[in-house]
């Protein structure tokens, strides 16, 4: 039988790091991709070069292709409606992709399940948000509701003032309009990845814990370590139902806010702060500490295959980012990871360093939580090219 084939738009790391599941599930990947010289174009072979919102290029993407999945969010919905109106499987279809690309939509929806969430407001004017600062503790989290992603379209502000040009810009059409979120009092950051198919099978993964720099997720750990059961019962039953509320086909990663409980022993809260309907940073650590990664599952996802199992492989595993480097390259800094720790697992992007840029990722598993964090970071801080952090080890 010819070997199925899954066309894929975005041409980032991603979708990079769909290639060995695909392989191995003897699956083609067809990458469309930005240019040549993206993260995908340089391990796919079926690599074409053009535009998400290129309506040509999309077409000649999806000929002989199984299914339509995205790594990125940034695609037309009306380009994907004609593509489903002609016979062409898409996952998620633009119905669901909706809610990870307009964030008043999102929130609409959300409340509409009784889906818990921080408190929002539409603001189309300077009065709607100092109204909304006003009840509301004086400070709040305003968001651009297309286009922002990794700390980008998101501000927090005290005062309508610091708000102005983009409350300016929706107005005149130059730019899109704004919503305004609480600041919520939360502990730290969750995220729950969950996978379902067309024909309705959904699993998820154990709850995480996220850390977030500068707006962008730095570390990982799985599980979230010291979360009450019954919060991640919670986490995983509610990330279900966002999945199954939407719509949601392929892997769904809900982030989330954990808000502690009245006593230590309580158990806390979560309010869903960002979708997003792909593979996710969040869920980078399950290729090696997983059975069955999130890349791996989306592509089952989509393509209607019975679900892979989610257990994690060892108590604990560990992710870090290696957020920009001094290294000219990347694989400068294999060499030294592996005499430091050959435990240690290395994923590159094939990226051109830049600051603050994504550059890759490392994995640690095992049974000492503390002894793997510290591990994880030092093995990212040589990637990094961090001579402070590789005197200290």
């Amino acid at each position: 039988m010819a070997a199925a084939v899954v066309a894929v738009v975005g041409g980032g790391q991603l979708a990079r790091m769909m290639a060995p599941a695909a392989t191995a599930l003897g699956v083609r990947l067809r990458v469309l991709v930005e240019d040549a010289e993206s993260s995908a174009a340089q391990v796919v072979v079926d690599a074409p070069v053009g535009a998400a919102n290129d309506p040509a290029a999309v077409d000649a993407l999806v000929e002989g292709a199984q299914v339509l999945t995205f790594e990125h969010e940034h695609v037309p919905n009306a380009l994907v409606e004609k593509l489903i109106a002609r016979g062409v499987a898409v996952h998620p279809g633009p119905d669901a992709l909706v809610h990870a690309q307009d964030k008043r939509v999102m929130r609409e929806r959300l409340g509409a399940l009784g889906v818990p969430c921080p408190r929002w407001a539409p603001i189309a004017t300077a009065a709607d948000l100092d109204s909304f600062l006003g009840q509301n503790g004086g400070s709040a989290v305003v968001k651009t509701v297309r286009g922002g992603y990794d700390g980008k379209g998101v501000r927090v502000v005290r005062s309508s003032s610091e708000a102005a040009d983009w409350i300016a810009a929706a107005q005149t059409g130059a730019g899109v309009p704004v919503i305004a979120e609480e600041m919520v009092p939360f502990s730290r950051e969750l995220a729950v990845l969950v996978a379902r198919t067309p024909s309705g099978e959904v699993r998820t993964w154990p709850v995480v814990e996220s850390v977030q720099e500068d707006g962008v997720c730095a570390e990982v750990i799985a599980p979230a370590p010291g979360l009450h059961p019954e919060t991640a019962r919670a986490a995983q039953d509610l990330a279900v139902r966002v999945a199954e509320g939407l719509g949601v086909t392929g892997v769904l990663a809900v982030e989330l806010f954990e808000v502690p409980g009245a006593t230590p022993d309580e158990p806390s809260r979560v309010l869903v702060n960002e979708l997003a309907m792909r593979p996710h940073n969040s869920g980078h650590w399950t290729i090696d500490g997983a059975v069955t990664s999130q890349f791996e599952q989306h592509l089952r996802a989509v393509l209607d295959l019975p679900l892979g199992d989610t257990s994690p492989r060892a108590p604990w595993t560990v992710m870090v980012n290696v957020l920009g480097s001094t290294l000219d390259e990347l694989t400068d800094g294999l060499a030294p990871v592996a005499r430091l720790d050959p435990a240690v697992k290395v994923h590159l992007y094939g990226k051109a360093v830049r600051p603050g840029r994504k550059l890759g990722h490392v994995n640690v598993s095992g049974d000492d939580l503390a002894d793997l964090r510290a591990r994880a970071r030092a093995a990212a801080a040589l990637l990094r090219g961090d001579s402070q952090d590789q005197k200290e080890i």
